[in-house]
């Protein structure tokens, strides 16, 4: 029997065309399948194949885990003082075995071992496979629409299936049976049953593929693609740059009368497509994203990452676009956080932010009205400036001599001393449970503690647009906090 079974491996494994030790695998799967079934309950066997006799063993199993943990299946599990007992230097996750009598091949039901062996055999063919197709590297899969599962849509390229979900495809995009169909590889999903090729036709990554296959500059490295944002099957917006100055990269990308552009849009459905100028300037960049709509002046906070971009009326609804479309794909675009206001709401907003330096100014430094309208007409924005920026950069202003300029310079470090004593006291507030939320650093904790959040809950409590402005995160980071400091209200 056992030469038999010699055979019968090789001759599966040059039939399928993989490795004899999957085939013995899929036979050692089958006969722990069956073992198990003759012990009951929920026993861990492992049946070993010697390769060259057909011989085999069987062994019940025992996983050991932590004392503290408890078991979880007491038929194939053991507490770590227990294992001990029987091996003083066993560790946790090691197994205890004992050998058991072998289920004799002629008792296995028959249909059941075949079962299970060509199931192990069909998946090492399709891993096989799978590792083959993405060995090539390419990041576009093209196929024809084979079926629908559940709303995705199943892809099959040659003996290649990949899924189509319908969170990733255009929106009012109708695909049927039949259809041939172009996609961007996102990655493979070993979790997911059937096809675990992830495709995706709305990722901004496939509309860059696209153009990398209509723009031959792009391959030869004379173009390059800088980022990408879209509504998928409305607009997007793409940042290309050109490395040699003989090539023009929006004209290049466009094409003779068009021609490369459309044919990205076509096979997108239509979806319009800007193509701007990247720049290392990022005021420079943001201006460009915002086309077609005409900037006055822009303002950039660097410490929040965000820049306020004035237009005058006429072009405030092209620069923010139908939903505000416009500026938030120039924003993904971009990576800056874009605040689009006329004329009227930036000086409101620069008397706003001028009137709270005055403030400080007057408080914090003990001065009067005058002189803190002097040090903000000589551009100095906070505490900070007038404490370390170069004393002869000071000393150049009319207003003031030698002596103004050392006490500024001093009352403003201890002021910032004082300040900071106080936020380390009330940092020192910080429930323990706030400072080990994921993905709270020490300077955010710090600022959220000025705003008087001490606990989970405090920061659990807050709004979207309350935390972006007391921490100057984005919408997604201060999301993704809130999100995290509410779980425990759904896991209690």
């Amino acid at each position: 029997m056992n030469r038999e079974m010699l055979m019968l491996v090789d001759a599966i494994s040059r039939e399928k065309t993989v490795e004899r030790d999957v085939v013995f695998g899929a036979v050692e799967a089958a006969l722990a399948s069956a073992t198990k079934k003759l012990h009951g309950g929920e026993v861990d066997i492992r049946v070993a194949v010697d390769r060259e006799t057909g011989d085999y063993e069987t062994f019940r199993r025992w996983h050991v885990v932590p004392n503290e943990a408890g078991l979880q299946n007491a038929d194939a599990e053991v507490l770590l003082f227990e294992a001990q007992e029987q091996i003083s230097d066993i560790e946790v996750d090691d197994y205890i075995e004992e050998a058991i009598d072998s289920v004799p091949i002629g008792r296995i039901g028959a249909q059941a071992a075949k079962q299970v062996i060509l199931q192990k055999i069909r998946d090492a063919e399709r891993e096989q496979l799978l590792n083959d197709f993405m060995a090539r590297g390419d990041k576009i899969f093209v196929g024809t629409v084979k079926r629908l599962d559940k709303g995705d849509i199943i892809v099959e390229s040659g003996r290649v299936e990949g899924r189509l979900k319908r969170s990733e495809m255009i929106p009012k995009e109708n695909l049927r049976s039949g259809d041939r169909v172009r996609a961007f590889i996102l990655g493979v999903d070993p979790t997911q049953r059937g096809p675990q090729i992830m495709l995706s036709r709305s990722a901004p990554g496939f509309m860059i593929e696209l153009f990398s296959q209509e723009v031959p500059e792009i391959e030869q490295g004379l173009l390059e693609i800088k980022s990408c944002a879209r509504d998928s099957g409305s607009r997007a917006k793409i940042a290309v740059v050109s490395h040699d100055r003989r090539v023009d990269p929006i004209g290049t990308c466009v094409g003779v009368r068009g021609s490369r552009v459309n044919a990205v849009t076509n096979e997108l459905a239509g979806e319009r497509v800007d193509i701007v100028l990247w720049s290392e300037d990022p005021a420079q960049f943001v201006i460009g994203a915002l086309a077609p709509a005409n900037v006055q002046s822009i303002v950039v906070d660097e410490e929040h990452h965000a820049m306020d971009v004035v237009v005058d009326e006429e072009n405030l609804a092209i620069a923010i676009g139908r939903g505000g479309q416009n500026v938030r794909l120039a924003s993904e675009l971009t990576g800056w956080r874009i605040n689009i206001m006329t004329a009227e709401e930036s000086e409101a907003k620069h008397a706003t932010e001028t009137e709270s330096v005055r403030k400080i100014f007057v408080e914090k430094l003990d001065v009067d009205q005058e002189v803190a309208d002097i040090l903000i007409a000589e551009g100095f924005t906070s505490l900070e400036e007038v404490a370390y920026v170069p004393l002869q950069e000071m000393l150049e202003i009319e207003s003031f001599d030698e002596d103004t300029v050392q006490e500024l310079r001093t009352r403003a470090k201890d002021a910032l001393l004082t300040m900071e004593i106080e936020r380390e006291e009330q940092v020192e507030e910080v429930s323990q449970d706030l400072r080990d939320l994921e993905g709270l650093t020490p300077e955010l904790i710090a600022k959220l503690a000025g705003g008087g959040i001490h606990t989970r809950d405090d920061l659990a409590d807050l709004a979207v647009d309350e935390l972006t402005e007391m921490t100057g995160v984005d919408e997604a980071q201060a999301r993704a906090l809130i999100m995290k400091a509410r779980e425990h209200w759904f896991t209690a």
